[in-house]
């Protein structure tokens, strides 16, 4: 079955992917995968397929007898892909290719033909197909060991799936979705005659990644692409990518290196029996590292090893021993700090020198500690204190007196206006009568307690009197109407030998006539008008 064919893969030159302008193209390195001038692997470099590929030819195997499982190159290409399953008509190639995501179609000119080149390269690796690509077979025991399991490989685990429809109703071995009979499914005789896959579930169990151009491995009722199945039976060298055939070779960092190949990725220099420093997955000699990634010193400027720790803050970095205090030299490993003026200080020193200060006792406010900031001013806790019984103040509401800050129980006691009648203090709503202050509820009549805020009132002797006990207690009597006669609200009267009338009560007590300003008779206790006296 097997038949020895080259793969041809462009590489060499080719710009990288990821570096873009800074690499000048892949250069093989003299047994590594990844290129000389930038060290990204060969896959991430525009690595294509110089011709043309049919995956039997990539694979080394004879081409399928039967023209109705073939596809040739012109109907690929004529069909507008670089690959298609065999055996379809046009019409079921693009209800197969509809299957799949967009940017995983090999259809030409677009990214799913560099996907699908990526895919070959990655999946099947030359390395994996034929000796002529193996650098380190070094025996011939290793390259009988090498052929064995490539021809163990294609008889027991190796096949290329087709796509059919399905015979009937059932579900898909990946995803347990459902498949109709007649939808286009994907089969693998090796995995069983009656297990089916949609298109886009035919992938690797490992990678999983669509299986490029149908090939895969059958393991233990699981599909891999032949990277990974060869993975699971020989261990590959992370270095050259290529699987270890010979009985000796080294494990480190779970994983498992030709003996030559655990090296440091940046010098070469072999690493075996000697320590080295692990970054991004990869090895570097102690030298190399120092070199690459050691940190300089903030405080000595010298190079931070692998044999100090390396404390940093802010993309600064210091020796454990060089991480000090820079006015008292405290260490200030696993202690609190802060930085000033590109220094560092222990958190006494910054307070000390720059850490703003109480104008009750002046010293430093240290961090964590409660701050009290009224009008440009600042205190600590314990310093901002009332002024008059030098008591702390706190949370609770105080009241500023000139320069000063007082409680309230103070500022009631020696400086807030008290009622005249209670002796209470006046916080809010008072009444002022005679320049002295009053409650509004304790501004009553003195003889009945009536409230008198917002009422007529009068007073005697300096005591508010509402009118109606003003008039019952001190006023005159009227002699007509006998009401009193109080004033309030400006109101007149009349006097006469000691007798008294309000103005408009003061009439002739036959015809009612006013007498005000004119001349009246008595008639005893009565007043007349002379009309009425002379009749």
């Amino acid at each position: 079955m097997f038949q020895e064919i080259l793969v041809s893969e462009v590489d060499e030159g080719q710009p990288c992917l990821v570096c873009d302008d800074q690499c000048p193209g892949f250069a093989f390195h003299e047994w590594r995968s990844n290129c000389v001038h930038c060290k990204c692997a060969r896959e991430l470099h525009d690595v294509y397929n110089d011709n043309f590929v049919n995956v039997r030819d990539r694979l080394g195997w004879k081409r399928e007898e039967d023209p109705n499982l073939q596809t040739s190159k012109e109907k690929t290409l004529r069909e507008g892909f670089t690959w298609v399953p065999s055996g379809l008509t046009r019409k079921k190639i693009e209800e197969y290719m509809d299957q799949l995501p967009n940017h995983k179609v090999p259809r030409v000119g677009t990214p799913g033909e560099r996907y699908r080149d990526i895919q070959l390269i990655r999946q099947l690796p030359k390395q994996d197909l034929s000796d002529r690509y193996c650098k380190n077979l070094e025996d011939p025991s290793e390259r009988k060991e090498f052929r064995i399991f490539r021809e163990l490989r294609d008889q027991v685990a190796m096949d290329i799936g087709s796509v059919k429809e399905a015979p009937a109703d059932g579900t898909c071995y990946n995803c347990k979705g459902e498949i109709d009979r007649g939808e286009l499914v994907v089969s693998a005789p090796k995995a069983g005659d009656n297990l089916f896959w949609h298109p886009a579930c035919f992938a690797c169990d490992t990678c999983e990644e669509l299986l490029v151009d149908l090939a895969y491995c059958h393991h233990n009722k699981h599909l891999y692409c032949e990277r990974h199945y060869a993975e699971i039976i020989r261990p590959r060298c992370p270095g050259c990518d290529e699987l270890i055939f010979s009985g000796e070779y080294t494990k480190a960092m779970e994983q498992n290196y030709h003996k030559d190949h655990l090296a440091c990725w940046n010098c070469d220099k072999k690493l075996i029996a000697c320590r080295y420093i692990l970054r991004e997955e990869h090895p570097y000699c102690i030298p190399c590292y120092q070199q690459l990634f050691a940190h300089n010193c903030e405080e000595c400027g010298k190079p931070i090893g692998p044999d100090y720790k390396d404390l940093s803050y802010k993309d600064r970095h210091w020796h454990e021993f060089c991480f000090k205090c820079s006015q008292c030299e405290k260490s200030l490993v696993d202690q609190p700090f802060a930085p000033k003026n590109e220094k560092i200080f222990c958190s006494d020193c910054y307070d000390n020198s720059f850490a703003a200060r109480c104008d009750g006792c002046g010293n430093p406010f240290k961090g964590g500690m409660k701050k009290f900031e009224y009008k440009g001013k600042q205190w600590h806790d314990e310093c901002f204190i009332c002024a008059e019984c030098n008591q702390p103040i706190g949370n609770k509401s105080f009241i500023p007196r000139e320069d000063r800050v007082i409680c309230v129980p103070c500022y009631e006691n020696n400086y807030a206006q008290k009622c005249t009648k209670c002796s209470g203090v006046i916080n809010k709503g008072g009444i002022s009568y005679k320049n002295t202050p009053w409650h509004r509820e304790c501004f009553t009549c003195t003889n009945c307690d009536k409230m008198l805020a917002g009422e007529k009132f009068t007073s005697k002797d300096d005591k508010p009197y509402c009118g109606d006990c003003f008039g019952d207690l001190f006023a005159k009597k009227c002699c007509r109407c006998t009401k009193p006669i109080t004033g309030i609200g400006g109101t007149k009267f009349i006097s006469f030998e000691e007798r008294h009338w309000h103005s408009e009560c003061f009439v002739c007590y036959k015809c009612n006539a006013s007498m005000v300003g004119r001349g009246f008779l008595m008639n005893g206790e009565d007043i007349l008008c002379p009309d009425c006296g002379r009749s």
